[in-house]
């Protein structure tokens, strides 16, 4: 196999040709930004040169009956979203990347997912689109489902290089691209806490959600839980902020001792109002970005069990955050995350789908700009009114507020705000059909 593959952007930017499987396989990590673990990843190839287009990611189906129609799904993404974009796919490079499970070999990987690599070429060729290359990544092997000469493509394998050896390694390097270690890894930062720490997590989550319940219920209560949120949120986002810096591999634990059971229980809590937690993606960008994304990552850990439904509002705000501060792998982790919590949840799809499609986060900064600034006008407004006599009114005349932010999304399902306030929701959910 001796196919040329060329990564290349605009005019300015270095162009790097890759040959054949071993390249492949070797620039997987840097194409994802991670090492990827027991995933179907597909990329799209534009142009007589190959150049690397859109790309996704789903974890493989455990069941072998899923993978047709998986397959067609994974397919139709990918080329139908491309198309979107204006540029319909050329041909497709399919990489299945899958660790061995105790008392298996690589080459037994690769056999026992071959069914799945030829649904997905079948999936793809049925839309009028090849699949170039179809390869099998694990236990540091790489194989080729097209790839029928031996003398190039073994039946045991090839090894693949050393990192740090290969030439998308250099390349990567002299363009300042990092690999953030495995998916496994990166998925491990935003897993709720386990043993001991959970307990006491779960008590004040169950302490919290039978004080809100009743304020949930009523507007007005509603309103002062959302400023209450907020308010404390920023604190936390302070202290994180004014915290001496820890050691990377010691942030984490650091941010975690930083906040109290109860305080992200409330946070956590409020943050399943969809207008407190739209009002808390403004944080999006400048000093306030960096505090908010360890905030974020910090109250996902703590939706621990039966509450880590709970968890797609901070994984979904953990996930824009990234986009918007441009770290794209981190960002579509997290938001694969949000989805495996609650597939329905409408923010984490929409943001899902833009950064799979690699459009401009400026859009949506904009937009939450603008209501930042037309807040804080309409609070100016009320300020200025409000040092004129007026009439008071008894609280059963209050007149029931229109929604805020209608042009923004609102998940499908019924609104969270009191219903998932509730303790004792536990979830089954533990599939992913979205690429992070």
């Amino acid at each position: 196999m001796n196919q040329r593959h060329e990564s290349n952007g605009p005019a300015d930017e270095q162009q790097i040709t890759l040959r054949g499987p071993a390249e492949l396989a070797d620039a997987l990590p840097y194409l994802m930004g991670f090492h990827p673990n027991d995933s179907v990843i597909m990329v799209a190839l534009h142009g007589g040169r190959g150049r690397f287009g859109g790309r996704l990611r789903l974890g493989i189906p455990q069941s072998p009956q899923e993978w047709a129609p998986v397959a067609e799904q994974l397919a139709e993404c990918l080329i139908k979203g491309s198309e979107r974009r204006g540029e319909r796919p050329d041909a497709i490079v399919i990489f299945l990347c899958k660790d061995p499970a105790e008392g298996e070999s690589g080459s037994q990987v690769m056999e026992r997912l071959r069914p799945l690599a030829q649904r997905l070429r079948t999936a793809c060729g049925g839309l009028d689109v090849p699949v170039l290359e179809a390869l099998c990544i694990s236990d540091g092997r790489y194989w080729s489902y097209c790839c029928p000469d031996g003398r190039c493509c073994p039946a045991e394998g090839n090894q693949l290089a050393m990192p740090g050896t290969s030439v998308m390694a250099a390349a990567a390097a002299y363009a300042g691209i990092q690999v953030r270690g495995t998916l496994r890894e990166m998925e491990a930062r935003l897993a709720p806490l386990t043993a001991s720490a959970a307990a006491g997590q779960q008590r004040a989550l169950d302490s919290a959600g039978a004080e809100l319940m009743p304020k949930l219920l009523d507007e007005e209560g509603r309103e002062d839980v959302a400023r209450e949120t907020l308010d404390l949120a920023r604190r936390l986002m302070k202290r994180l902020r004014e915290a001496p810096v820890a050691a990377p591999s010691a942030a984490d634990i650091s941010d975690d001792r930083l906040i109290s059971h109860d305080e992200a229980a409330a946070v956590i809590l409020g943050l399943q109002d969809r207008e407190t937690r739209d009002r808390a993606a403004e944080w999006m960008e400048g000093p306030e970005a960096d505090s908010a994304l360890r905030l974020w990552r910090a109250l996902s850990r703590r939706c621990v069990a039966p509450y880590e439904e709970h968890a797609a509002a901070p994984l979904t705000l953990a996930g824009w955050v990234s986009w918007s501060t441009g770290d794209e792998p981190g960002a579509r982790v997290a938001l694969g995350l949000a989805l495996r919590m609650d597939p329905m949840y409408t923010f984490a799809q929409l943001l899902h789908e833009a950064c799979n499609q690699r459009l401009d986060p400026e859009t949506l900064r904009r937009c939450l700009r603008g209501e930042r600034s037309a807040r804080t006008g309409r609070r100016g407004h009320r300020t200025d009114r409000g040092a004129r006599p007026r009439t008071a009114r008894p609280t059963t005349a209050r007149r029931k507020k229109p929604p805020s932010g209608a042009t923004r999304p609102e998940p499908a399902a019924t609104r969270r705000g009191s219903r998932q306030a509730t303790p004792g929701r536990r979830t089954s959910r533990d599939g992913d059909p979205h690429t992070p």
